[in-house]
């Protein structure tokens, strides 16, 4: 229900947030489509870093945990098939893990945890950006040190500060935090995602309202973030060309034709922007990667 009040407070603000881009089934197909073909490159660069990694991370949760047994929480886990890497990983070195995949989507959440069937844990269904839900999270697992994961780009979603800050507030100190990052390329971030399967996906919770294409434009825009150094927010817009009456959640509203619907953004990095956004939240850099073209990158920080 608080989720769903959410949604009806930013639509009054003329807000559409990107965490609701995986809320309603309508943009779980798209984004499961998105994510099927490897045309989407940050999804792609994601799963190879955490392929080629997942070993490499694991013994370093392990060792930071000084004991043989851990958790994983994962904090916007999707479908979990990056978190089974890591999963597959600590059972390879005689661990059992306790899996706890953390979404908003009721949708994703079944399927991570129909996923991750052979390992126990527990699902959590919560926003975890908002602070009282990063606590009952925090609170709900503990026993072992955790190995948390912040996959796929997440932490762009948000207020990096913020959320960053929040992060480290729970983090442990024998925990093990992962997480990466898209890296701005000015010439081709755009591109990345104005293309026709990445718009159905960006379009997605906009149709679950009612809407329909010829109702208005949306647009994508890169703007630097005053303030946050090194951190660029791709913001997407929609503006309505005609009246349009909603109903959600049991309101009513009502758009004129001209105004705008602010959807949320994909927040990109440059490398030393990030670094520097870590540090100041007081995390230790433990190790990282980089993908091939330099476009991503992969951090473990405790």
């Amino acid at each position: 229900m608080e989720i769903a009040a959410g949604l009806v407070a930013a639509l009054e603000r003329r807000e559409l947030p990107e965490r609701y881009s995986y809320w309603f089934p309508t943009s779980v197909r798209a984004w499961l489509d998105l994510c099927s073909d490897g045309a989407y490159r940050n999804y792609v660069r994601s799963s190879r870093l955490v392929e080629a990694h997942a070993e490499d991370v694991a013994d370093r949760a392990l060792g930071r945990a000084g004991e043989a047994r851990v958790d994983v929480v994962s904090l916007g886990a999707g479908q979990a098939d990056k978190d089974l890497e890591f999963l597959r990983a600590l059972r390879s070195k005689g661990v059992s893990p306790a899996y706890h995949p953390v979404d908003a989507s009721q949708a994703l959440l079944e399927l991570a945890c129909t996923a991750a069937s052979d390992f126990a844990g527990e699902a959590i269904k919560a926003d975890f950006s908002l602070p009282a839900h990063l606590d009952a999270i925090d609170a709900m697992r503990e026993g072992p040190p955790a190995l948390w994961l912040l996959l796929g780009n997440t932490l762009g979603a948000f207020d990096p500060g913020s959320l960053s800050a929040e992060l480290r507030r729970v983090v442990k100190p024998r925990d093990t935090l992962v997480l990466d990052a898209e890296i701005l390329d000015g010439a081709t971030t755009i591109a990345g995602y104005d293309n026709p399967l990445n718009r159905r996906f960006a379009f997605a919770p906009l149709a679950s309202l009612g809407f329909e294409p010829a109702d208005g434009e949306l647009s994508f825009m890169l703007r630097e973030d005053d303030g946050c150094r090194g951190f660029f927010r791709l913001v997407k817009r929609f503006e309505t060309a005609r009246d349009r009456r909603l109903s959600v959640a049991g309101e009513a509203f009502e758009l004129r034709a001209g105004e705008s619907l602010h959807m949320g953004h994909s927040g990109k990095f440059s490398r030393d922007g990030f670094d520097s956004l870590l540090r100041k939240a007081g995390f230790e850099h433990l190790t990282g990667w980089s993908s091939d073209d330099g476009r991503f990158v992969m951090s473990v920080v405790g």
